[in-house]
């Protein structure tokens, strides 16, 4: 019944971001028109967390290894938080050159 899920994220300069998911971190992409890129996703998944008020979402990259991705972002001159070790996993943040946070995190919880 369902094949897919589309995220959006919101930015103030979003030719800067398209761009950076284009050719930093090198997501295939189209563009469906006038330079609106539509980009392809890794593997997801998804976790239903308890909360005070529903309709909250919130949106992480994963990755296999996070030292070599911030050694990666470093080369692109990204700016990234500290690693901060969660018992479910080790995560930092990513400033976007639109200037939105990412969070990118290695899990160590079992994966679908």
């Amino acid at each position: 019944m369902i094949t897919g899920a589309h995220t959006i994220l919101y930015s103030s300069n979003p030719e800067l971001d398209r761009e950076f998911f284009k050719t930093v971190l090198k997501f295939k992409n189209i563009d469906i028109g006038h330079g609106w890129l539509i980009f392809a996703l890794p593997t997801s998944e998804m976790a239903v967390h308890p909360a005070a008020e529903s309709g909250l979402a919130e949106f992480y990259l994963l990755c296999d290894d996070i030292n070599d991705f911030i050694t990666e972002m470093a080369l692109h001159k990204v700016h990234y938080s500290p690693i901060d070790n969660q018992r479910w996993g080790d995560i930092t943040y990513i400033i976007l050159p639109g200037g939105g946070k990412l969070g990118v995190y290695q899990p160590k919880h079992a994966q679908p």
